[in-house]
């Protein structure tokens, strides 16, 4: 990508990740809505006022480097190419601030600014490790061809010498990097594909396959089934109703308040309000109604956790246990109850839990129903049989084998399926669609939330035009495409690259969050 004396280019995409790291920060601190509003002031500043968004006209003397490449600090200094990046990305971004996403915006225009910085000094960096220096008669004359120095159509020496000698140099050896910048990204994008990759990869467009589907959500799995398993398994769905007390600094002060609590020196909810490090302390203690596989996770070891299921009588407390933060005694408030099957309340907290932790059992019920289906349809049609079961039909393709959504071929979120949401990268999902024989249910099997069974309709080969414009995307943009994605990672995801943005972004521009 050629670049002018401003050095612009177009603006990288957006990250939602630092996107959510940047809005999670400035949500931990209670003063930051004071800092909203001085950012607001700036980005109206910014973005009205002051295009260019000079930050030293507020920052004074701040230390404006966001990071280092190969040790080569990556720093806004006006008239830098940080600083022309950040202006250009300002203009172009402008239009899309409002009042609900200006944080966001003014956030990307100085993370696209900083990662364009990286990149332009990686690639400086690999072409003077390479040897290579742009000629000075090519930089003089792409220098002359400025319209800065243009006066009726030609050059003028006399523009040229009313510039500052200093800033003719400088703008000299901003011509000279981007020249070089220009001649690297050139030969990346410069690659010359074969005919017969391009015909390998346009080959890949066929078969195409056209399918029917079925689904059985996790969702459908009956309350009888779930009764059932909490019959089979009651002591996991205990109720007891406890209240705690936990000591993070060490055991010994930790059995020196239960000898306090036990002896009545200390009452147990003063216990838990003054001593106890854990979310109930506020309320004495109390925990609430627990199911028994609640306390799974709180009290690791079986034995112990047994023991304070033991508890029958309201009042009665435990020994100390070893919980993850420390050590911890409970109090009983009231004996362990059967759970409630008739309760629909519980019916769905237990339906929650056997999503996480008995999902396997939940698909192997669901694959039983899909197997009776596909009896069905093998004694008359898959419509019929979908009708007979009160099953939702779907229709998707024609596709191709297009493992991964790429987007050169039909993919398969193009047509609109939910239930396929997780299949795009899902290798049985294409294993079983492209090697179920035609007009045939393929065996049951999982994507996401749902027990599928897919029936291939169609299969024919992708029409020509299909075909050849395949060969003209791949060929004319696709390469191109992946290379300058690949040249982007290959940069920003460098060992040599030490990223300080976020550390830097939110000491300058969020300075309330040091207070």
């Amino acid at each position: 990508m050629s670049m002018d004396s401003k050095g612009k280019k177009k603006p990288i995409q957006r990250n939602d990740t630092t996107q959510s790291e940047f809005i999670r920060k400035f949500k931990t601190n209670p003063f930051i809505f004071i800092g909203t509003i001085i950012i607001l002031i700036i980005v109206i500043v910014a973005f009205v006022l002051v295009p260019a968004i000079v930050p030293q006209a507020g920052l004074g003397n701040s230390d404006l480097t966001f990071g280092y490449y190969n040790k080569t600090p990556i720093s806004y200094v006006p008239g830098n190419y940080f600083a022309r990046m950040q202006e250009n990305i300002a203009q172009y971004m402008q239009s899309s601030m409002d009042a609900t996403n200006y944080q966001y915006i003014y956030y990307q225009v100085w993370r696209g600014a900083f990662d364009e910085t990286v990149i332009h000094t990686g690639i400086l960096e690999e072409m003077k490790r390479a040897g290579y220096t742009a000629p000075a008669d090519l930089v003089d004359r792409r220098v002359a061809a400025l319209p800065m120095f243009q006066e009726n159509g030609r050059f003028s020496g006399a523009l040229y010498r009313q510039m500052d000698s200093g800033a003719r140099m400088s703008l000299w050896r901003e011509m000279q990097d981007s020249i070089a910048e220009e001649h690297y990204k050139s030969d990346m994008n410069g690659l010359r594909v074969s005919s017969r990759e391009v015909s390998f990869i346009s080959a890949m467009a066929s078969p195409e396959r056209t399918f029917q589907m079925v689904f059985f959500p996790l969702s459908s799995y009956p309350d009888s089934e779930i009764i059932a398993y909490v019959n089979a398994n009651p002591n996991n769905f205990r109720q007891i109703h406890l209240s705690s007390v936990t000591i993070t600094s060490s055991e010994r002060e930790a059995r020196q308040v239960l000898t306090s609590v036990e002896n009545g020196t200390l009452s147990f909810e003063d216990a838990a309000k003054n001593q106890s490090r854990d979310s109930y302390a506020e309320k004495g203690g109390d925990m609430g109604l627990k199911p028994a596989y609640e306390l799974s996770t709180e009290i690791p070891d079986a034995a112990e956790r047994e023991g304070v299921l033991a508890l029958n009588s309201a009042g009665a407390l435990s020994s100390l246990v070893k919980v993850p933060t420390g050590w911890a005694f409970y109090r009983c408030e009231a004996p362990p109850v059967p759970a409630d099957t008739s309760d629909q309340t519980m019916i769905s907290q237990i339906r929650y839990y056997m999503n996480d932790f008995e999902r396997g059992r939940i698909e192997d019920w669901l694959i039983g129903e899909a197997e009776q289906f596909i009896e069905l349809v093998k004694a008359g049609d898959f419509e019929t049989a979908a009708a007979a079961r009160t099953l939702e039909l779907r229709n998707f393709g024609p596709l191709p084998l297009n493992y991964g959504g790429t987007d050169l071929f039909t993919t398969l979120s193009s047509f609109s399926v939910s239930e396929l949401g997780y299949a795009d990268s899902n290798e049985n999902f294409w294993r079983t669609a492209f090697s179920t024989p035609l007009k045939t249910p393929s065996i049951p099997f999982v994507v996401g939330s749902n027990v599928l069974v897919i029936y291939p309709v169609e299969e024919k080969t992708a029409e020509e035009s299909t075909v050849e414009a395949i060969e003209s995307s791949y060929a004319s943009y696709w390469t191109s495409y992946n290379a300058e994605r690949s040249l982007r990672s290959y940069f920003l995801s460098n060992p040599k690259f030490d990223d300080k943005f976020m550390e830097a972004f939110m000491r300058i521009f969020t300075p309330v969050q040091d207070q």
